[in-house]
């Protein structure tokens, strides 16, 4: 007769599966525009973003990559990481990071370990220190520039000169002695 494991209503849900519809996935950058195949993202590791539209008032620090397209007013500390202000990012304070790529606006202090980059879209007012300084055609820069490697302390250049006459005597008693 009737078994009721047979008998089954017919609104059940167990057997239905949803259509495979592949998904498209299309990289964008921070500002929300499509990445073109050939384009890099602005920072390969760029771990946060403060988009356009956000504002920040204080003090902002890690150790991670930042990029910036709103507004940030106070100060910037990024031990080991590359700071990224965006075409619409403006920051008003003290920044310090490992590399500054400045397309947007700053004003204030810039110290960037490793490498400062104006993109032709970037304006600096203030003070900039860094090791390499990189600045497209069309940026603007106001203030005091500290660029290249630090001299060495005047102990150490006076070690270094005394070495270097040391050598430059030999070298010069050597070849004098070989004319003979």
């Amino acid at each position: 007769m009737w078994k009721k494991e047979d008998a089954k209503p017919q609104a059940t849900t167990d057997n239905i599966t949803a259509p495979a519809v592949p998904l498209k996935v299309q990289a964008v950058t921070p500002a929300g525009a499509p990445l073109s195949s050939g384009a890099l993202p602005v920072s390969s590791r760029a771990a946060a973003c403060i988009s356009q539209g956000i504002r920040i008032k204080g003090e902002v620090t890690g150790s991670e990559d930042l990029f910036v397209d709103g507004l940030v007013d106070g100060k910037l500390n990024l031990m080991n990481g590359s700071l990224t202000i965006g075409p619409n990012g403006t920051v008003k304070a003290d920044v310090y990071a490992r590399e500054v790529i400045v397309r947007g606006k700053i004003e204030g202090k810039v110290t960037g370990r490793d490498k400062v980059q104006l993109w032709s879209t970037g304006q600096v007012t203030g003070e900039v220190q860094t090791d390499r300084l990189a600045i497209e055609e069309g940026a603007l820069l106001k203030g005091k520039v500290e660029a290249g490697r630090q001299p060495a302390k005047p102990s150490e250049t006076k070690a270094t000169a005394a070495a270097t006459s040391k050598t430059s005597e030999t070298a010069a008693l050597s070849s004098g002695t070989a004319a003979d």
